[in-house]
Parts: C-alpha cells; structure tokens; sequence
C-alpha cells in the first residue's frame, strides 16, 4: 500500500471530484440503540456505499466547510484521499464549549491502520488551536465506530445537541474533552 501524507485539505489540493476512488462500503450487522436511557447493541444489518454522486456530495460538503470557516484534514494515499476529517466553523453548546466534528470517515482498504485515529487528533489540535473545550461527535451507531469511539476516549455527550439529534436520531451524541 501507498505511504500516507496527513495534511490540511483546502479548495488549492481538495476539488469536487476529489472523492470519486473513495471506498465508503461498510458492512453494518449490530448497531447500538437507546433504550430506557441505556445503549443496547441490537442486530440492525445494512450495506452503507456511496455512489459517485454521493461521494461528489460528500467533496461539496468538506469543501463548504472549508468556505464557512471550517478545518479539513486528508489522509492522502497516491495523492488521493483515503480519509477525511471536518470541523464546522460553529461551535456547540450553551457556552460555545464544542468544535463540532461533522465528518470523519476512512476508506475501506485503509481502515484499521490508525488513520481515523490519526485525523481525529489533527481535529482536536485544531479544535483546540479555536479555544474549544471539547470535540462533539454525533456517531453512527454501528458497533464497529462506536468502538473506534470509544477507543479514542470519546464518551457521552453532557449537552446532546438538539439539531444533530434530530437529523441522526440513531447516531449517539457524544464528547472528547480537549
């Protein structure tokens, strides 16, 4: 496989058409659920892949981002994008306290070798570097992120965001103190 480069993404190395080799295909067979205030793993199973639209889509959104005062991170493979980390422009929380993670995914053939956790960690030096107290994450609840999650030292969110939990209401509010 290709060595990796990390570096920050902008509209001079990052385009719309970025994203068309990305692998998003995930396999989901249990994902965790609320239930009676409790997270319950629970058989929920689906194939998540992105077609070349939604990866297109997926570049409008990161480059959006980047235009409304965002942060992005790429890992890079070859010069392609294998992973991806976006930080809104907007912080969260009734004190301003969060720097909302909006996205963070990696590439099927690239998974498992730290680039998650590589790209998490530019967001939080970036987060920080905004005066935020801690990262916000709405996660999909499949168990396999919720591992990486919580691998990271992500834990629940104290202020679950209202428009995040109404846009993904199976995702899990949750935090990582800066």
């Amino acid at each position: 496989m290709d060595e990796l480069s990390y570096v920050p993404l902008t509209r001079e190395n990052f385009g719309p058409r970025s994203l068309d080799k990305f692998i998003r295909r995930q396999h989901v067979r249990q994902c965790w659920r609320r239930e009676g205030g409790a997270l319950v793993l629970r058989p929920v199973e689906y194939v998540e892949d992105w077609a070349v639209p939604q990866r297109r889509g997926m570049a409008g959104s990161v480059l959006a981002a980047v235009g409304a005062g965002g942060a992005a991170f790429g890992a890079l493979a070859g010069g392609e994008p294998v992973g991806f980390a976006v930080l809104s422009g907007k912080p969260l929380g009734s004190r301003g306290q969060y720097a909302d993670l909006t996205l963070l995914y990696v590439s099927e053939p690239f998974r498992g070798r730290g680039v998650g956790g590589t790209l998490f960690r530019m967001a939080c030096d970036a987060a920080r570097a905004r005066g935020a107290e801690k990262l916000y994450i709405s996660a999909h609840s499949a168990a396999e992120v919720m591992a990486a999650y919580w691998a990271l030292g992500c834990v629940a969110a104290e202020e679950p965001d209202p428009a995040h939990s109404a846009a993904e209401p199976w995702d899990v509010q949750m935090e990582f103190r800066l």
